[in-house]
């Protein structure tokens, strides 16, 4: 007799909300990636957000992230899966409450540093107390990883290292310079001249002031600034050279990859950005400072460069250097290394084998 062959787990995916960014973006494709393999998925979020698309079809439960009425719907929908990925930290904490005394396990996915978002000790105490009720954590770095073991004392097998991912085939380079002029005309974007891109949430953590400063000291580059949030209104006062172009949220970012010379990032902190592993698979080569495990994506030297935080000098001489250099060379290191370690088709495999085994042990 053929032994029985257990169906796949149920998977539900748990957003903050329907906006496109970080954490949401893993989320979105995962889902869809399983999906696609023919396997149980389905994706909600726990409030809703003035920003978020209009045409968003992203269920979601509550008004509020940890209000009363968020964490039954959670529980009810949790009920109908076997076991739920807790995506970004306002979900590790509605996943913690919200499920107690379920059969419903939950894995938390940390895409940022936890040294910068659990910067207090009460912070930390009840951040770690959450993480311990999670039937597994998943780490987009090994150092990331060493860091969640130290800092919240969890078992070595609780938490894995699965890196953050992107679908190669959806950011692909520009053929050619002809190709770079008609991304930039869609983008309303100079047809000539360098540019360099920068994409995020305009937001203090991102520091958008080092990169303007930085642009001050490059003539004849332009800056293409791609995202919304509370800074925009002051990066846009900052513009002293009229070589800043604010884009706004972009849905799909992919034709600003195609019509950039670079992509710079200019954080003071962060975990392994989607937005560098989008542009390295674009064959876009990247200057970013050297945070968190950004070095995981970029490597100095090979695929672009690494300065350090909030320093504006530091980061136009690396700019220039990368723009006047090989740029072709980088681009198209780095988008092997991005192909080897960071495309999603590799990385879902990985995510399937942690859900099957937490599943499992439910």
């Amino acid at each position: 007799m053929s032994a029985a062959v257990s169906a796949p787990p149920r998977v539900l995916h748990l957003i903050t909300d329907p906006r496109r960014r970080g954490a949401q973006n893993l989320a979105r494709d995962l889902h869809a990636e399983l999906l696609r393999r023919g396997r149980p998925s389905a994706l909600c979020a726990l409030q809703p957000h003035p920003d978020a698309p209009a045409d968003s079809d992203t269920p979601v439960l509550g008004p509020s992230r940890h209000h009363p009425a968020t964490l039954r719907a959670l529980r009810a929908a949790a009920a109908r899966a076997d076991v739920v990925v807790a995506h970004g930290s306002s979900t590790l904490q509605a996943c913690a409450v919200g499920l107690l005394g379920t059969r419903t396990p939950f894995v938390y996915v940390n895409i940022g540093d936890p040294r910068h978002w659990t910067a207090s000790l009460s912070r930390r105490l009840r951040v770690g107390l959450f993480l311990h009720r999670a039937g597994a954590v998943s780490a987009i770095s090994d150092g990331a990883r060493d860091v969640l073991l130290e800092r919240f004392r969890l078992p070595a097998a609780k938490v894995r290292t699965i890196p953050n991912g992107r679908p190669a085939d959806r950011f692909t380079p520009a053929a050619d310079d002809a190709g770079r002029r008609r991304a930039r005309a869609g983008l309303g974007l100079p047809a000539h001249g360098l540019l360099v891109a920068w994409i995020g949430a305009l937001s203090p953590e991102k520091r958008p002031d080092v990169a303007l400063d930085a642009l001050a000291l490059l003539p004849d580059v332009h800056l293409a600034v791609a995202g919304e949030g509370p800074l925009r209104a002051a990066a846009e006062a900052a513009d002293t050279t009229g070589r800043v172009h604010f884009l706004g949220h972009l849905d799909d970012p992919a034709p600003l990859y195609r019509a950039a010379d670079a992509l710079v990032l200019s954080s003071d902190s962060e975990g392994v950005p989607g937005v560098l592993i989008e542009a390295a698979l674009a064959g876009l080569p990247a200057v970013a400072t050297d945070v968190g495990w950004v070095r995981d994506v970029v490597r100095d030297g090979v695929t672009g460069a690494l300065v350090p935080p909030g320093d504006p000098g530091a980061l136009a001489e690396a700019l220039g250097k990368v723009l006047a250099g090989d740029r072709a060379g980088l681009a198209a290191a780095a988008r092997r290394h991005a192909l080897d370690h960071f495309d999603l088709a590799a990385v879902a495999d990985s995510w399937q084998d942690l859900l099957d085994r937490v599943a499992r042990r439910r």
